[in-house]
């Protein structure tokens, strides 16, 4: 059987009339077009509206900065002077190349095999919507648990998050929900394993500028920018080649284990005979939290002196909190997710996020958090063409968060809490 055009199977057993509703949920989810530049978030406030009524949980609007609001359910506990569980979920998706995709990518056109192809299927709706089923089924079951579980749904996750979590994060009505753990987006899988982010790497968007002398296109100008530029370039990528060498040559490292660096942007220049009087070149690092950052600085500053006189940099973005969460079976809060997990006979693998989410500002905040997207055997897609999650795979992940959740929201009274 094949899709129709508006994402629906024909044919017998796979047809919208048999559909699990969570899976019709996830999809209609994926239709709601937050993605940037212009993000349409009251589509997503109206859908959180709706769940919100349909769990009987109450929800809170928080507008953290102009026309960027962050959205809260609570299910208070039965002891709720206990910290609290946040289960935290970005609304907003990256831009997509249409061209690229077998499917229009907001139509989630769930194919013959069961995939649901749409931007944002992996990163991060999918993940949403399980929160929300689990949630549900709980409820349904009567259960009820010490902990209070907030769900969180920020704006602007993946444009760096100034407007949303990273501004939430300060905000009083942060604070007044008593957080003591919390979940996040993770990564697919392709093996049998589940991965666990228990830290991220720091990202630094660095931007080096090389002046040098102008003239005209004819002639062999000396100390031009254009020369500068190439010694910064190469000093920056011979330092890439070597980290990638290292992630090669060593079967204990993963890509969170070591730093990148891609160059992404170079400007300058007025006209074609005209040598310009600057070029700036723009480079996208991610380094990882054992690396000292006072030292790596000090290394852009060698490289820049080294390619030329009167080189400078600055940053459009510089992390600096190298927190990571525990992950040792004394802590209370892993003790309660991997027992879980083990009940479920999952694999764990434990890494470092090798990009960026808004977990990167609950630990700066001092606060435990776990990457984690229940997704296996599934290819890593976010960001790429034909993003998909597999039926499959997506109803397991609620079963999963149904384990989870309980666990985490019955973790007995700390000694910090008595």
């Amino acid at each position: 059987m094949l899709p129709d055009q508006d994402g629906q199977n024909t044919g017998g057993g796979g047809g919208a009339a048999s559909e699990d509703p969570s899976v019709s949920l996830l999809r209609e989810y994926l239709r709601l077009k937050t993605v940037h530049p212009e993000p349409d978030y009251d589509a997503a406030l109206g859908f959180l509206g709706r769940i919100s009524e349909e769990l009987g949980l109450p929800m809170k609007k928080v507008e953290v900065c102009s026309g960027k609001v962050v959205t809260i359910l609570t299910w208070t506990g039965t002891n709720p002077a206990l910290k609290s569980v946040l289960l935290n979920s970005h609304t907003d998706v990256v831009p997509v190349y249409q061209e690229h995709w077998k499917y229009d990518a907001f139509a989630a056109v769930k194919d013959a095999e069961g995939n649901i192809y749409g931007r944002g299927s992996q990163d991060m709706k999918s993940v949403t919507i399980q929160y929300i089923e689990a949630i549900r089924r709980l409820k349904a079951a009567g259960k009820t648990f010490p902990r209070t579980l907030h769900l969180t749904f920020v704006p602007d996750e993946e444009v760096g998050g100034e407007k949303g979590m990273e501004t939430f994060i300060k905000h009083p009505e942060f604070h007044k929900l008593n957080v003591g753990f919390a979940l996040d987006e993770g990564l697919a899988n392709p093996t049998e394993a589940f991965t666990v982010f228990y830290g991220e790497r720091n990202p630094w968007w660095v931007i080096v500028r090389c002046p040098g002398s102008p003239g005209h296109g004819s002639r062999f100008v000396e100390n031009t920018a254009a020369e500068k530029l190439r010694r910064v370039i190469n000093l920056f990528l011979d330092f890439r080649e070597r980290e990638r060498q290292r992630l090669n040559t060593s079967e204990c490292f993963t890509l969170g284990d070591v730093t990148t660096v891609n160059m992404t942007m170079v400007k300058g220049g007025v006209a074609y005979n005209v040598v310009p009087a600057e070029m700036d070149v723009s480079f996208d690092i991610r380094i990882p939290p054992t690396v000292n950052l006072q030292e790596f600085e000090e290394q852009i500053k060698a490289w820049c002196k080294q390619a030329g006189d009167d080189i400078t940099y600055d940053f459009a973005q510089k992390g600096m909190n190298q927190n990571t969460t525990s992950t040792e079976d004394s802590d209370p809060w892993w003790r309660a997710f991997s027992t879980a997990c083990k009940s479920m006979n999952m694999t764990l693998k434990k890494e470092i996020f090798p990009a960026a989410t808004d977990s990167r500002f609950i630990r700066a905040a001092g606060l435990p958090a776990i990457g984690f997207s229940p997704m296996n055997h599934t290819p890593i897609l976010l960001h790429d063409h034909n993003e998909f999650i597999s039926e499959s795979v997506f109803l397991k992940g609620i079963h999963i968060y149904e384990m989870l959740i309980p666990a985490l929201a019955s973790v007995p009274t700390l000694a910090t809490e008595a």
